[in-house]
């Protein structure tokens, strides 16, 4: 009897294996091979084109740390991620409360709200960049008309970056509403009327003693998924600024497209990139780690 049963589990387990060889096979063409590609040219001094290369082990990583254009470049992504997640997470925390409590118009404001999310950013980028004009642009006429001076946005080395972290502040405040709001939507509202019983009345203290716990792992998944979009900034400095003026807008894999496709330099791209998905890999597992242990996971 034993003995029967085991083939078919053999067999079964085979029959497993060959459902998910297209899965594997894809994912190893598209995401394993790709990356030891990147991993082998970042130890080359490879360039685009070249017949011959030679491995020089860790020196385009210890370049990168001791190039100032690299820290302008990690200083410039770091303070862009610090100016849009924060923003976006509250803006889309606070647009969600709202939402969440309109009736049939809560399906409009969603849509609304979420365009900016599927728009195509290059074109998003050739609007805001109009919007933004020092001259012409409408939002230096609303200020004109309010009497203060003209700010060309997108040419002023002090306003460029804070220009391109309001688009990132837009883009990312739709997608952040509506994960938001399906914490909401999975919070029972038996909980808030026992807390009605208990006394917490007031929609500041059911929002911070109820609401707020209870959508810690949103609020962590929200976090986290924001960063990691923020660090992935090209598109807007791309269109926009081409890093400049004087590289106020200059970040990191805006480098890495400087040092692949204009310089040709492979291998020095590639180690670039290897440090930016490492910094993301540690980026993320130290939020996890922080807001781990003051998030509540309702059971």
């Amino acid at each position: 009897m034993f003995a029967s049963t085991r083939p078919r589990r053999s067999a079964r387990g085979l029959s497993g294996y060959l459902f998910i060889a297209p899965a594997l096979a894809l994912a190893c063409c598209l995401i394993v091979l790709p990356l030891v590609a990147v991993l082998f040219f970042s130890l080359t001094d490879y360039t685009l084109a070249a017949v011959e290369f030679s491995f020089v082990g860790f020196q385009n990583y210890a370049s990168a740390f001791t190039e100032p254009g690299l820290r302008v470049a990690l200083t410039n992504t770091l303070l862009y991620v610090g100016v849009v997640v924060p923003c976006a997470v509250a803006l889309g925390l606070l647009i969600a409360l709202l939402v969440h409590e309109r009736g049939r118009s809560r399906r409009f404001y969603e849509i609304a709200f979420f365009l900016p999310v599927t728009g195509t950013m290059v074109a998003m980028a050739v609007v805001w960049q109009y919007l933004l004009h020092g001259r012409i642009g409408p939002l230096n006429a609303v200020l004109s008309g309010l009497g203060f001076e003209r700010v060309d946005f997108l040419t002023d080395p002090d306003a460029a970056l804070y220009a391109i972290a309001a688009i990132g502040i837009w883009q990312l405040t739709g997608f952040a509403m509506v994960l938001f709001l399906a914490g909401l939507t999975a919070i029972p509202r038996d909980i808030y009327e026992a807390a009605s019983v208990d006394g917490a009345d007031g929609g500041f203290d059911r929002f911070w003693r109820i609401t707020l716990p209870l959508l810690g792992p949103t609020m962590l998944f929200v976090t986290i998924t924001c960063s990691i979009t923020a660090f992935q900034v090209f598109d807007t400095v791309a269109v926009l600024t081409r890093g400049g003026p004087m590289k106020s807008t200059e970040v990191l894999l805006y480098t890495v497209y400087l040092e692949g496709f204009q310089y040709f330099e492979i291998g020095r791209a590639s180690a670039l990139i290897t440090l930016f998905l490492a910094f993301i890999l540690l980026f993320s597992l130290l939020q996890i780690f922080v807001a781990e242990r003051r998030t509540f996971y309702g059971g």
